[in-house]
Parts: structure tokens; sequence; C-alpha cells
């Protein structure tokens, strides 16, 4: 953490010092013609940008607050004003206090390097808050990046994890079944599921969140799959609103989880049970409630197999939201499990604000 303030400082510096530079050659260019006329002396161009460039030192503090309190750009610039005047008056007195050491100073002069001055370091907060915004939509493009790469570890492990012997035994050993049935078409339609699931594990355009709708869509792939092997022993309740259906999620987040549930709170049971996915939403926040069936005392037999899908889970919902989440599992009295998941409520094609970072 030392390291990374450091680090911010000596960009700050380099930025503050090379900018003011750069700014005053640009200016000294400008006033050529008067200097060969000895119509303006070096140190009127000189004295008030050297105390602009101080002046900017004591905006700094008063940009870093305006931007933790995350407010609107046109709030940010007027406060932003407010607070260039204050402190180019100072500055363009103190400027010609100084200058009449070496020559007068009429009165207008000083009105006008004050405006002078309070124009200079108006752009300067402006430019402090557009240096701010591109830094925070650079650090925003590395986490959805890593977020990314993230969902594409997610899919192989969940990949892996419906590959193991056991899936593949009971799924292949359940389409054998149905052969010897005779049950052909029931046969044929569960290879295609099972090809439409992995098809879209494999899904090569790869995104850090989808819709609920589309998570939704390959969560059922697998529920069919699972339909069609435990039969009747498989109850699934999904009440999902039209209105969350468009809500953002991260990617591969409820198959997992429900794969969890059906293997340990389903199959594991003779007479078999229930799977309930629900979701509400408010202004603000998306809810998420996955609940399975089971026999009450179990929770600690199969505390680790329920728990392959939940550290995984647990890290990209960091990754994605850090603690604008909330992710909980529980064992209810009764039996069975349950897992809730708050995430912040935000709809396709819209970007998650950025955090203000330190500068």
């Amino acid at each position: 953490m030392k390291r990374r303030n450091v680090l911010n400082l000596r960009s700050f510096w380099q930025i503050q010092i090379i900018g003011w530079i750069c700014f005053y050659l640009f200016d000294l260019l400008e006033s050529i013609h008067s200097f060969l006329t000895k119509r303006v002396s070096l140190d009127v161009e000189t004295v008030p940008i050297v105390l602009m460039f101080l002046g900017s030192f004591a905006l700094r503090p008063v940009c870093r607050w305006l931007l933790r309190q995350s407010q609107s750009w046109i709030a940010f610039e007027l406060k932003a004003a407010a607070a260039a005047m204050l402190t180019s008056i100072p500055a363009g007195c103190v400027a010609c206090l100084i200058l009449r050491f070496f020559h007068p100073v009429p009165w207008h002069a000083v009105v006008a390097t004050v405006m002078w001055s309070f124009f200079i370091l108006f752009m300067w907060c402006s430019l402090y808050f557009s240096i701010k915004q591109w830094q925070q939509s650079s650090q925003e493009k590395e986490r959805l990046l890593r977020a990314e790469s993230e969902v594409r570890e997610a899919r192989l492990l969940a990949l892996r994890y419906q590959l193991n012997p056991h899936f593949l035994f009971n799924s292949l050993n359940a389409v054998s079944t149905l052969i010897l049935d005779g049950n052909a078409p029931a046969a044929t339609r569960m290879l295609a599921q099972i090809g439409d699931l992995l098809r879209a594990s494999l899904d090569p355009d790869v995104r850090a969140e989808v819709t609920l709708a589309q998570e939704l869509a390959l969560t059922e792939r697998y529920l069919a799959i699972e339909q069609t092997r435990l039969g009747e022993r498989l109850r699934i309740d999904v009440v999902v609103p039209k209105e969350t259906r468009d809500a953002l999620v991260p990617s591969m987040l409820l198959q997992p989880l429900v794969e969890n549930a059906v293997r340990y709170g389903v199959a594991s049971l003779i007479e078999g049970g229930y799977i309930a996915i629900e979701s509400a939403a408010d202004a603000e926040r998306l809810r998420i409630v996955i609940k399975n069936s089971g026999r009450p005392g179990e929770g600690e037999q199969k505390k680790n197999g329920n728990g392959i899908g939940l550290g995984n889970t647990a890290d990209r919902l960091k990754t994605l939201y850090g603690a604008d989440c909330e992710f909980s599992f529980s064992r209810p009295e009764g039996g069975g499990c349950e897992v809730v998941l708050e995430l912040p409520l935000r709809r396709e094609g819209k970007l998650q604000e950025a955090s203000p970072c330190v500068f």
C-alpha cells in the first residue's frame, strides 16, 4: 500500500512540474515580441505564474475532496470555480505586491492579474478532474479484464466439474437406460442437452457480465439434463420476474450453485427434492436466492461437497463488485441449503460507476 501511494505521488509531481514548465515556456514565446520592444519585462510574466503554481498545490486537496463526494460534473466545476477564485485573489494580489518592488503597478493590472489567475487555476482544476476520469477509466478497464480472466477460469473449472466421472457415468447411464426402455427420442434429447451445455461452457465470447435471462437459460440447460436423469425426483421452481431478467449478473454465476444444490440436495436422496431459484429487485439492489431441500442434520456431512463452487463464486463477486455485494450460505433448521446473493442493480448497456482512486 505504501508503494502504491509513492507511485501516485511521483506521478502527480511529474505531471504538475512538466505541465507548469510547458505553460511557462508557451507564455514566454507568446510574449517574446513584448520583451524585444521592452514593453514587458520578464518578471511580469514570471511572478504571476510562480504564484499560480503555488496556488495549485492549495487547490489539490480541495479537488480530491470534491472527487470523494461523488457529485455530478457540473457540481464539480461550480465548486472548483469558487475554490479557484478564492485562491486567485491572494495569488494575484501577492504577485502585484512583489512586482511593485520593480516598477509601478496600476490598480487595473491587479484586477487583470487576479482574473487571469482565476482562469488558469480554474482550467487547472478541470484538467485535474479530466486526468482523474481517465485514470479511473483505465482502472475500470483493468478491473474488467481481470474479471473476464476470472470468468474464463470459472468456465474451465465448471467444464471440468461437469466432466468428472460421476457426472458422465450418471448422464450416460441415464441415456443407456432410456435406449433399453425403447425411449430413443428421450435419449436423443438428453444427448443433445449435454452437447448444448458443453457448447455453452466453451463459448469463446467471454463476458464478465451477462443478463440474468442469459444466465438462467444456461442453468435451465443443466437442469433439463438432470430432469431427464432424475425424473420426478427433481422438482424445479423458478420465480424470476420479468423486471429482473435484464439485470446484469456475473457470467457462470447460477449454474455451479444449482449443480451443487442438485448433486448434494436432491440426487443423494431416494425421495428426491426440489430446487428453487428466486429473484427480486428494488431501485438499487438485485436479490437472488437459490434453495434446495434436504434432511435436517446433514450439513456437516456435506459441507465439503457444497463448498466446491462457493469459493470461486465469492472470489469472482469480490473481483467484480468489491464490497458492494453480499453472498451468504446457510442451512435452515428444516434441512437443505440456501444461498443468497445481493448485487448492485444495473441494466444491460450501463457501465458500473467507477470508484474514486487516490491521486
